[in-house]
């Protein structure tokens, strides 16, 4: 095994061999904006006029704006080379991309200048249909190597393995791979085929390095961990930028999970940097890279930098931003419930514990449908995408946190088979996946140390008014999303389900209804989901 290192120091071992700057390359770039057009609160969700006016606002496309520019037009104004990147999800998160289905992204994205994009797996939530759209709309390549796009009719040779940029007179080569769980995170279809990221990867960088490129990015959305299983696998990538998994990388912030950048020990005695820029329009990163003659990287560094108020808005893109706002202002702004404290729906939270929020949307589907005799409802905990303030709840925040216009989904199955989706949830704990199942009705322990497939135990069902253990071979009804029941996040056990209707009222819409119903709503775990 290879060693990673999850500090900035192996840098200094560069820099003391360090001799006059050959070639330098400063790389801006973003990830997992998921259509946070307007700027967001603390929470990440969209930021109120009251936090607005104590300049408690973060992020926003027009933020975004404002510092890549600074930052381009001050790498161009002393001769340097520059480049723009995005590592994919723009697509999904708030009523932007609901309303207008990418193209809101698409106008900004043209009027910033990136010069390159990786295919996130939210590209594909509205099926290559919607990523087509999406690619009219755009100039800039929108890559990804691993993607087999061959075989769909609307997307076959559009989407590039690579692109070659040209800057200062010197070629970078830009590879990308998506993560191949999007099969079961977002709506790729079955003519879309996922290669190994490893092996595609390898394959580009070969294939680059014979057309005489030396300095190559992978620009990848597959999460931190496997980004640096990338960096010490792949011969000849000299840095990573990533995105997926949300991770703040950072020299001083102090909520960030790794330094900026975080080395990685490579193949042939290289140190590869891996960088990463949290998500929601919060953050932009800036990546200084330099490069001997032969195309060597010998050094480099950088940061991550918040876009907190200090940062002025662009006016033209925040104009337009409030142009493209109002039809939807009346909905977002259309109080619907009121919260006693605030409600952590947090990434971090809901995709490894129980979870204020996953028992607020689990405890809503199930009030929903419990007089047709449903007694368990299990969320996935990435369907859960941000958390609310205390106080007034207005429908712009439940669309928020619930975004994907998922329905309600009844189903049958057996315990043996609630069992088994209990151990697909917790399968990839240790990734923060999406799938870790929130749930109401059910109590479940599992433990990560123990192998996927056999870290669940102790689950009970409610047998009147006492908990039980779930009996394998009893039938029970079950309420999810249709997202879930249809197989997504791997619960592929509950597409046969017996008596299944994907069809019921929109999850957002249940969500606020049961607020208002038992308001002011008081958050609360109570031990539903133990982790040993």
């Amino acid at each position: 095994m290879r060693k990673i290192f999850f500090t900035s120091s192996a840098g200094l071992a560069l820099m003391a061999g360090m001799a006059q700057a050959d070639y330098t390359l400063h790389v801006i770039h973003i990830n997992d904006l998921h259509s946070r057009m307007e700027a967001v609160n603390a929470f990440d969700s969209t930021c109120s006029a009251e936090d607005a006016a104590e300049n408690k606002c973060f992020g926003g496309i027009a933020r975004v704006a404002t510092k890549i520019n600074e930052l381009r037009d001050a790498v161009k104004a002393e001769g340097g080379n520059v480049i723009v990147l995005d590592a994919g999800d723009q697509f999904q998160g708030s009523l932007f991309y609901t309303t207008y289905k990418g193209a809101a992204e698409a106008e900004f994205m043209e009027k910033i200048g990136f010069d390159a994009m990786a295919v996130g797996n939210h590209e594909f939530d509205d099926g290559p249909q919607g990523l087509a759209d999406f690619l009219d709309k755009v100039s800039f390549p929108v890559i990804s190597g691993n993607i087999d796009s061959s075989q769909d009719n609307v997307l076959a040779g559009r989407i590039q393995n690579h692109v070659v940029l040209e800057v200062g007179g010197e070629k970078i080569g830009i590879i990308s791979a998506l993560a191949t769980d999007t099969v079961d995170t977002s709506s790729p279809g079955p003519s879309i085929i996922f290669q190994d990221e490893i092996d595609s990867l390898g394959a580009d960088v070969a294939s680059l390095e014979a057309d005489g490129v030396t300095k190559i990015i992978a620009l990848n959305h597959v999460g931190i961990f496997k980004d640096m299983e990338i960096a010490a696998a792949v011969p000849g990538i000299d840095a990573v930028v990533g995105g997926h998994s949300h991770t703040l990388l950072s020299s001083k912030d102090p909520k960030r999970v790794g330094a900026y950048p975080t080395w990685v020990d490579g193949q042939n005695g290289a140190l590869v940097p891996v960088v990463q820029a949290y998500a929601y329009s919060k953050y932009v990163g800036h990546l200084v890279l330099t490069f001997d003659d032969a195309g060597n990287l010998k050094f480099a560094e950088g940061d991550t930098i918040l876009l907190d108020a200090s940062v002025v808005p662009a006016p033209e893109i925040e104009a337009r931003v409030k142009e493209m706002g109002a039809p939807i202002e009346e909905l977002k702004n259309k109080v619907v419930a009121e919260s006693t404290a605030d409600i952590d729906g947090s990434r971090e939270t809901c995709r490894a514990l129980e979870c204020p929020m996953g028992n607020l949307v689990a405890e809503a589907m199930l009030d929903r449908v419990a007089d047709q005799g449903v007694t368990i409802a299990i969320q996935n905990g990435g369907g859960v995408r941000s958390s609310i303030d205390a106080g007034p709840v207005t429908m712009g925040e439940v669309l928020s946190v619930l975004p994907f216009q998922n329905t309600l989904s009844t189903f049958e199955v057996t315990g043996a088979t609630v069992v088994a989706a209990l151990e697909n949830g917790v399968s990839q704990v240790e990734d923060g996946a999406g799938r870790f199942p929130q749930v109401a009705g059910l109590k479940y322990t599992f433990d990560p140390a123990q192998p996927a497939g056999a870290r669940v135990s102790d689950v009970l069902v409610m047998a009147g008014d006492a908990w039980a253990p779930i009996d394998p071979a009893a039938s029970y009804k079950v309420v999810s999303n249709n997202y879930v029941r249809g197989g997504g996040d791997g619960y592929r056990m509950f597409i046969d389900a017996a008596n299944a209707y994907d069809f019921g009222p929109d999850l957002a819409d249940v969500t606020a209804e049961y607020m208002a119903k038992v308001g002011p709503y008081t958050p609360m775990t109570d031990g539903r989901i133990t982790r040993k």
